[in-house]
C-alpha cells in the first residue's frame, strides 16, 4: 500500500463530498427562499452518512446548519 496515494485519494474524495454537498445545500436554500418557503432565519437538522461497504463502515454525522 502506498500511504501517500491512499491519503491523497481520501482527501480528493472528501473535498468532492464537501464542495458538492455545500453547493446542493446552498441551491436548495436559495430556491426555498425564492419560493417563499423560508424566511431566512431557520435552522436545519442535517445528516451525512458515509458508507464503505467493502470495509463495513457506516459513519453518521448529525448536526445543524443555521441561516442566521
Amino acid at each position: 500500500m502506498n500511504d501517500d496515494t491512499f491519503n491523497m485519494d481520501i482527501r480528493k474524495f472528501l473535498k468532492k463530498v464537501g464542495v458538492t454537498s455545500q453547493r446542493e445545500i446552498e441551491l436548495a436554500v436559495h430556491d426555498a427562499l425564492q419560493a417563499g418557503k423560508l424566511i431566512g432565519n431557520e435552522k436545519f437538522a442535517v445528516k451525512m452518512t458515509l458508507e464503505v461497504p467493502a470495509l463495513n463502515i457506516r459513519h453518521v454525522i448529525d448536526d445543524e446548519i443555521a441561516l442566521e
